[in-house]
């Protein structure tokens, strides 16, 4: 079985993980402003728990986004820095499939919304369906305001549950989603554990790619791109 190693900075927390036979073995630590300083002993640390080295990995992936700017670049910077030093091919894992992948794990819950606050009254959103640890979109990571954030199409009469940031911003969202939401989990932020769970699929699949390919996922950029 494959050695894969995750890494994410999107969020104020900082977190690494490794997959070695199917088995994870993960940091997460809130550090706010520190991913740099962070990031690295903290790939030490994993790897040396896993009984790995970084010659023995097969992959790499990290937090592609959405998320902070400057925490996506950060990741992106020591995920393809690794990568191209060790000529591993890397993978790109969605914050928000990160998310919808805890709570799916965590609660038994298989139709999940994550958002993430993007500030300037915005959200990161996407919908996802989740079973036996796979986690399929039903739509696209999106960015927009809370009171736009609609149910997906044709799954509307399905109870769905909300887990991230973004829901903090719960009284600016529509009548719609009030209805539509059964539970809410606030606190949860995107964890390398998850997306190395989810990078392993991905390398089967035979998803990785050169390093130079897998860029971040800003989502504000895009809809400024596509506006102008």
């Amino acid at each position: 079985m494959a050695t894969l190693l995750a890494l994410d900075a999107s969020s104020s927390a900082c977190s690494c993980a490794v997959w070695r036979d199917g088995e994870v073995f993960s940091r997460f630590e809130l550090a706010p402003r520190e991913h740099t300083r962070r990031l690295m002993p903290m790939i030490d640390d994993v790897l040396a728990e896993a009984q790995a080295s970084l010659t023995d990995l097969d992959a790499l992936a990290y937090g592609q986004g959405p998320g902070s700017f400057t925490g996506l670049r950060i990741a992106a910077g020591v995920a393809q820095g690794l990568s191209f030093a060790l000529e591993r091919p890397l993978i790109g894992v969605s914050t928000l499939a990160a998310l919808a992948l805890a709570v799916h794990r965590r609660y038994h819950l298989r139709h999940v919304i994550p958002a993430l606050d993007a500030r300037m009254n915005e959200i990161y959103v996407g919908a996802y369906h989740c079973r036996d640890g796979t986690v399929t979109p039903v739509m696209d990571d999106m960015v927009l305001a809370p009171r736009s954030l609609r149910l997906p199409i044709a799954n509307q009469d399905i109870d769905w549950c909300g887990v991230g940031s973004g829901w903090g911003l719960w009284e600016d969202m529509p009548v719609e989603i009030k209805i539509g939401i059964n539970q809410r989990f606030v606190d949860p932020q995107p964890d390398a554990a998850d997306m190395v769970r989810l990078a392993a699929t991905a390398f089967d699949a035979q998803e990785a790619r050169p390093a130079h390919e897998v860029i971040p996922i800003y989502l504000r950029n895009q809809v400024a791109s596509k506006r102008g």
